[in-house]
């Protein structure tokens, strides 16, 4: 008797399936490093006054940052002992549907936010809503152009998959093109993460020489891109400062009743 295959959804998932336990996993925390330094040196200089993370309890994107309130939006699936870790104000919600008002934010950062979201143009649109003019929005997510995106996508193949199986990668050109129809301006970007894609710690420990040979020489195959973009308002353009103007002086001329007088005379 030809034994029947198991149902699909029955069948056992690796256990780095989860993008929770994935990011426990040496990659995961290997990205997790890389991220890290990347938001602390973009949200260092940004300032106002309140800033809010969406969703990645397990890093504090925000702990650079020197604005009086860093708020956590955290769904209900999230991970709260993660949360409590960081100093900052968590608040549970949607990202579709975020409980701020209107232009409340000064800058919003959303690390591997849109890729595991089912409707990423919907965040994005709530987003700008809340968001300032001149507010900054902060986006990281996994390159489907590098070798883990290749990995990834022959892995959906034979049914292993490297990154978290749930996630649709959305190219930085995309990301991009979305955020020039929202009228956001780019601000700079970053990829990292060269590091062949295995699973071993020690493994990847020996190839920390990849970093700075990929940074020089395939700048654009890394594995995480980080992008940052400003937030502009139609109608509106900031021109510095309007030097004074001299408005010249009117010459003296003599009133025409008197001209007459004079002719008169």
């Amino acid at each position: 008797m030809i034994p029947t295959p198991p149902i699909p959804s029955q069948t056992p998932a690796p256990p780095w399936s989860s993008w929770e336990k994935w990011l426990q996993s040496p990659p995961g925390r290997y990205v997790l490093r890389w991220e890290q330094k990347c938001f602390d040196q973009i949200v260092a200089d940004v300032f106002g006054f309140h800033a809010v993370q969406i969703g990645l309890p397990q890093m504090n994107a925000l702990s650079e940052n020197r604005m009086p309130l860093h708020a956590l939006l955290v769904h209900t699936n999230d991970n709260r002992e993660s949360a409590s870790r960081f100093r900052w104000h968590p608040i549970e919600g949607n990202a579709t549907e975020l409980p701020f008002a209107n232009e409340s934010i000064d800058l919003i950062v959303l690390p591997h936010v849109l890729e595991f979201a089912s409707d990423p143009h919907q965040i994005l649109r709530e987003v700008d809503r809340v968001l300032r003019p001149e507010g900054r929005l902060v986006i990281s997510g996994f390159n489907p152009a590098s070798l883990w995106g290749a990995r990834q996508y022959l892995s959906r193949l034979i049914g292993n998959p490297y990154l978290p199986r749930d996630g649709q990668f959305i190219s930085l050109i995309r990301v991009k093109d979305w955020l020039q129809l929202l009228n956001y301006s780019l601000d700079r970007g970053h990829f990292g993460c060269y590091k062949l894609p295995l699973q071993g710690e020690a493994s990847m420990t020996r190839m920390d020489f990849l970093e700075p040979m990929g940074n020089r020489w395939w700048p654009i195959f890394g594995a995480v891109f980080l992008v940052s973009a400003i937030k502009r308002q139609k109608g509106m353009r900031l021109i510095g400062q309007v030097p004074p103007l001299r408005v010249p002086a009117i010459t003296q001329l003599a009133p025409a009743a008197e001209r007459n007088t004079l002719k008169n005379k």
